[in-house]
């Protein structure tokens, strides 16, 4: 649910990627803004939001900042195969196992 109307721009886009992304991440917060009023759907999955979105030329999604292997704060590894999964989220290894050959998964790297 939309809480307020505010537009909040992360700094971090403007250092990295410039003007250009300031732009698109107002036209993108102005598309919900817009939708939101408008009592028409204003999430990124409602097709509203993707129709106006692409009208506008405003995207879907910005650009992120840091790479997924910036964002890593776990490696898990599973103790049959030895196969390592980088995790930005803290996985339950009583209820995950290995993708590879369902082994169980050990807090190899990261916050413990």
């Amino acid at each position: 649910m939309l809480k307020s109307h505010h537009i909040e721009i992360n700094y971090k886009q403007f250092e990295k990627f410039g003007k250009q992304a300031v732009i698109d991440i107002i036209k993108h917060e102005l598309c919900h803004y817009h939708l939101h009023l408008e009592s028409k759907g204003y999430q990124h999955r409602d097709k509203d939001f993707k129709e106006l979105s692409k009208q506008v030329g405003a995207p879907r999604y910005c650009t992120p900042v840091q790479s997924y292997a910036e964002r890593v704060n776990y490696v898990y590894q599973c103790k049959k195969c030895g196969v390592k999964f980088p995790r930005i989220r803290k996985v339950d290894t009583r209820r995950r196992v290995c993708g590879q050959c369902g082994g169980r998964l050990k807090l190899a790297e990261g916050r413990k």
